[in-house]
């Protein structure tokens, strides 16, 4: 774990630069606007350890499994998000010498990530080998704005000297995905130009056809006045530069001011990407940085006003929620149906940044609350979208009539998951997308999507699942055998609990959707029967069957649901009595060792209790919850944040707060050793899900909001803010009780403690405690 995070409510510091930490603070300084993203590279050259990453969502390329075998259905490719061209690069030379931090004495910096602002700001001294002294600032940002545009203002001060400066911008296209499998470039380049104050990059991917324009407009200004200069103009393969030379005094200022846009094939032809892109330059340069700046700070302003989360009394635990919540903002705006939420987001390579079921699971529940009704449905929409391909992965694996089994990674809906035991086994997938439908609906209460398209999805997945299982004449009961739960520490086990039940669940609310259809709209689910070949009959009564006679394995002695069949019988040994020494398993441990023991990844049979909780009583939940936490890890980012829930559920605070700040801080303090490659985004949502669904309490039952919460000793206050139904809702919860403000013109009726309250359009009011 580390701790060189300087503690702020509203900003992420760094202070001093230590290059063992580089790539980790290049992950969590990254920036990002949901149409693209930037890690925090440095401006200038650097040749100490980086990973440099600049990504253009929905851009991807196959790269051909690295495997030496194959199995019939076995992903041909995994599909990744690439990094593209680097728009970042203002290479700087002073008299002759190469700026560049790696080899520079630095002796003061400081970087900075105001969240308040979505801005990255960086200063720092340096001196070269010749003695030679400089001060940096450079500010930047992806614009919220204007979402295919960012800007960079780079701001350079000659200290102890007078001399000859080169700057020299580009745009470098020829780049290297850290996680090609066989060291290939993914990357062909299209066409490219400079001009005087600029240039840019037209670069097509492999296979996949995609064309990214890339370019950038600069002004240069000397003591804040804009100079006019002759520019050499740099062309090499896949690359464009301007090179400016200039004398500068010591104490005078020079700045660059650099204006750079993205755009892809994806939204325009590619025959109009250069036009488009020169159109786009001109406008931003011309609008100037400042205006620029004014505007992404307006727009982040907006954001905050919808999903500030805010603690009294723990800056520590302030500034990891909002830092998650900012990186959750720039990784996805839901304004495009056709994207969806890489594990890393816009910070690293890691995963691919494809599509994982942490959608669905932990990015659901945010976005429902937080940010516009057709954010959450475009994101169903996603998945409504590529059933066609869910049904073809589930054909290819031998199952028939219109059986869908959705991918545990993909980007256009083909399954691309690399590893065989998660590819084929790990199918609690498939519920958890169906879990969403419901989630969504329960929440919207928007029921007409359910036969306008969720009914579609969960057909299709209840269709899988009725094949899946078979009947066991030895139980005299269906079991459901070789699957992967969500704890990937174990493999090809038989009745995993978790899939079992949620495979079932999945089952029944497919009959009790196509019930509801058929009494609001016969005529459209006379469409729908006819359309999918529905046999109620014989389809709907095997799933009876199913649910009725499933095997779900248990211990008596214990009453505890279990994990799987014969988990018990594997070695008793508690976290608690692991050698620190021997910790994180899944660095000290072979494969095989860590298959044979009871140590659990993540949430498994506590994922099918946080989702379903409301079927099981406290004393069930408490016994489950303390059998199985001792026996977790936590080596999955996923884990802490449902631990975190269901500790306050059940009034458990020091273990409630302990999980929150492990979820929160994962990344700050990089507790697993691996926020080099990335932030977790996915996870983040999480983090949100521990303050508002543990801390809050909050649910939705019949309709309406619940919440039943409690403060950490260590908070005065805390309060959130819920979008549900129209209603805009802030919610401070206090020693003194409840405070509820209705910001919108739509009442709306809570249960806080038990109790029914009605909120009317503009008002407020407070429950005590």
């Amino acid at each position: 774990m580390k701790n060189y995070i300087k503690a702020d409510e509203w900003k992420i510091i760094e202070e001093g630069f230590d290059p063992h930490y580089n790539k980790i603070s290049e992950s969590i300084f990254s920036l990002g606007n949901g149409r693209m993203g930037q890690r925090a590279n440095f401006e200038e050259a650097y040749s100490g350890d980086t990973l440099q990453g600049n990504y253009v969502a929905g851009v991807y390329y196959p790269d051909k499994t690295r495997v030496g075998w194959w199995k019939n259905g076995y992903p041909e490719y995994f599909a990744k998000v690439l990094n593209a061209a680097n728009w970042v690069g203002i290479d700087v030379v002073i008299d002759g010498e190469q700026l560049d931090l790696a080899k520079c004495e630095v002796f003061s910096f400081r970087r900075e990530l105001n969240m308040k602002e979505g801005y990255l700001k960086r200063d720092f001294s340096a001196k070269t080998a010749s003695g030679k002294e400089v001060k940096v600032e450079a500010i930047r940002f992806c614009s919220m704005a204007d979402d295919e545009t960012c800007a960079i203002k780079y701001t350079l001060t000659p200290l102890n000297f007078s001399g000859a400066i080169t700057l020299t911008p580009s745009i470098d296209g020829d780049v290297v995905n850290k996680d090609s499998n066989y060291d290939e470039k993914f990357w062909d380049e299209v066409s490219k130009a400079t001009q005087t104050d600029g240039g840019y990059i037209v670069m097509r991917t492999k296979k996949t056809g995609f064309e990214v324009a890339t370019g950038m407009k600069f002004s240069i200004l000397q003591n804040a006045e804009v100079i006019e200069l002759a520019t050499e103009a740099i062309k090499k393969e896949k690359y464009v530069a301007s090179k400016i030379d200039l004398q500068a005094k010591q104490g005078e200022s020079i700045t660059i001011i650099k204006y750079a846009a993205n755009l892809s094939s994806q939204n325009y032809k590619p025959e109009e990407l250069v036009e488009q892109l020169n159109a786009t330059l001109n406008r931003i340069s011309a609008k100037g940085f400042e205006t620029m700046l004014a505007e992404q700070v307006a727009a982040w302003a907006e954001k905050w006003k919808h999903n500030d989360i805010i603690i009294d009394g723990d800056v520590s635990a302030q500034q990891a929620i909002r830092f998650n919540i900012y990186q959750l903002n720039q990784t996805y705006t839901g304004e495009d149906d056709r994207l969806n939420i890489g594990p890393k987001g816009f910070t690293g390579e890691k995963y691919g940044g494809s599509t994982y079921w942490d959608t669905e699971a932990y990015c659901v529940p945010f976005y429902l609350s937080t940010a516009p009704q057709k954010v959450t449905r475009n994101l169903l929409l996603y998945r409504y979208k590529q059933l066609g391909k869910a049904i073809e992965n589930a054909q290819l694996l031998g199952f028939k009539n219109g059986a869908a089994l959705y991918p545990m990674v993909t980007m256009d809906g083909t399954e691309c998951h690399n590893e065989w035991e998660i590819t084929f086994e790990e199918i609690h997938r498939n519920g958890a997308i169906a879990f969403a439908i419901y989630n969504y609906v329960r929440y919207t209460g928007d029921e007409a999507y359910l036969g306008d398209y969720g009914f579609e999805v969960l057909l299709g997945i209840a269709r899988f699942w009725s094949q899946r299982v078979n009947w066991s004449d030895d139980k005299q009961q269906y079991v459901m055998l070789g699957v992967t739960g969500p704890n990937e520490y174990e493999n090809n086990v038989n009745n995993n609990w978790y899939t079992s039940t949620i495979a079932t669940w999945c089952m029944q609310y497919t009959v009790d959707v196509a019930d509801k259809i058929k009494a609001a709209d016969p005529e459209k689910y006379a469409a729908l029967v006819s359309k999918l070949n529905l046999d109620e009959e014989t389809e709907f009564g095997r799933f009876n069957d199913i649910i009725q006679k499933m095997y779900y394995p248990y211990d008596e002695k214990r009453q505890v649901f279990l994990q799987q069949d014969g988990y018990l019988d594997k070695e008793q040994i508690l976290v608690k009595d692991l050698p620190a020494s021997e910790r994180p398993i899944n660095q000290k441990w072979s494969w095989d060792r860590i298959l044979r023991s009871c140590y659990i990844k993540q949430a498994d049979v506590l994922q099918g209790i946080y989702f379903f909780e409301d079927q099981y009583d406290i004393d069930t939940i408490r016994r489950n919850f303390d059998f199985y936490e001792p026996r977790t890890v936590h080596e999955s980012s996923l884990s802490p944040c449902v631990h975190a829930i269901l500790a306050a559920k059940l009034g458990d605070e020091a273990r409630a707060y302990e999980f929150y700040l492990r979820t929160a801080r994962l990344d700050l303090d990089d507790y697993n050793n691996d926020t080099d490659d990335g932030c977790h985004i996915t996870s983040m949502a999480g983090t949100w899900m521990a303050v508002v669904e543990g801390f809050g309490g909050m649910r939705v039952r019949d309709g309406n909001l619940v919440f039943q919460p409690f403060i950490p000793k260590k908070w005065s206050s805390f309060s959130f803010h819920i979008g549900f139904r129209g209603a805009l809702l802030n919610i401070k919860v206090s020693k003194e009780g409840v405070q509820i403000k209705n910001a919108s013109d739509v009442e709306t009726t809570v249960l806080v403690y038990g109790k029914e309250q009605l909120v009317k359009a503009n008002d407020e009011l407070l429950v005590e405690a």
